[in-house]
């Protein structure tokens, strides 16, 4: 489904903040007609950005999410024969044809699209390492070959093919060569604040500076084990304006506010919460 108003270059959405760099990142990977490896701390819009890519470009959007489990195969298509056994037990006439048992996967629904279309590849890095590279003939000459019933399959249009990385392990080069690399840095406090105006376009300005303020105190606090992300800092705001909590709540003036209220939307471990705790206790000490 297409869906928003189509343009030639991607500059963001009115939902979407992009840098002028990650824009001019979309733009070259979609010139140079090369896979774009999106890098980045997880909740830094990875994964939205091929959605909003698709949105702003006016075209289909086929989005592949891999898992620790996922094969390169899987996205071409699968054989499935256990069905084919079991329909031939039960004298099913379609056992004769065997395309009945072949499933497409996300990148034949991407070489068959009546117009250029965005491919998600979610998290590459989760599969095993091979997983890459099995792919690399694939994404250079948009074909692969079906045995099972002896077609070649040919992309219509070559998509916009958008990857994915936690950093949780690495690349092989063969695959990186053919790749345009991006890596999102964490927003700086003004990006941010557009960001979450995005998101609550009426939130009092007040409340905003102070719990951006508050956010990235806990950011930068030494020895955090994870850092809040931005997805998390939404979570939070949602949570302030639901309970109405007021800014002066935010601020870190008083010692004994070192942990912000309802901190256990940015906050996603014991340790974390403990080291708050501690600050709280030598900042008490020193006063």
């Amino acid at each position: 489904m297409i869906e928003g108003k189509s343009q030639s270059r991607f500059e963001g959405t009115e939902r979407y903040i992009a840098t002028g760099d990650l824009g001019m990142a979309v733009n070259a990977a979609v010139t140079l007609a090369r896979p774009l490896l999106i890098k980045g701390e997880p909740g830094t819009g990875k994964t939205q950005l091929a959605i909003e890519v698709a949105t702003a470009l006016g075209r289909p959007l086929f989005e592949w999410h891999v898992k620790s489990t996922s094969k390169a195969q899987q996205g071409l298509y699968e054989y499935d024969a256990v069905s084919r056994l079991r329909d031939s037990q039960l004298g099913d006439p379609r056992v004769a044809d065997i395309s009945h048992y072949i499933v497409r996967g996300k990148l034949w629904e991407a070489f068959e699209s009546e117009v250029q279309p965005v491919l998600l590849i979610d998290e590459i890095d989760k599969a095993d390492i091979e997983f890459p590279n099995d792919l690399l003939r694939e994404l250079d000459r948009m074909e692969f070959y079906v045995y099972e019933t002896r077609e070649l399959i040919k992309a219509r249009h070559r998509p916009i093919i958008i990857i994915t990385s936690n950093n949780e392990k690495e690349l092989p080069d063969a695959f990186l060569r053919r790749c345009f690399f991006h890596y999102i840095r964490f927003p700086d406090q003004d990006t941010m604040s557009r960001i979450v105006e995005v998101h609550y376009p009426n939130l009092k300005r007040e409340l905003l500076a102070e719990a951006l303020g508050a956010f990235y105190k806990v950011r930068e606090t030494p020895g955090l084990k994870k850092k809040p992300s931005t997805s998390e800092l939404l979570d939070w705001i949602k949570l302030l304006l639901a309970e109405d909590i007021p800014p002066e709540a935010l601020r870190s003036d008083d010692p004994k506010k070192a942990i912000p209220p309802l901190y256990g939307a940015l906050l996603k471990n014991e340790q974390d919460v403990h080291l708050f705790e501690q600050l709280v206790f030598l900042n008490r000490r020193v006063r």
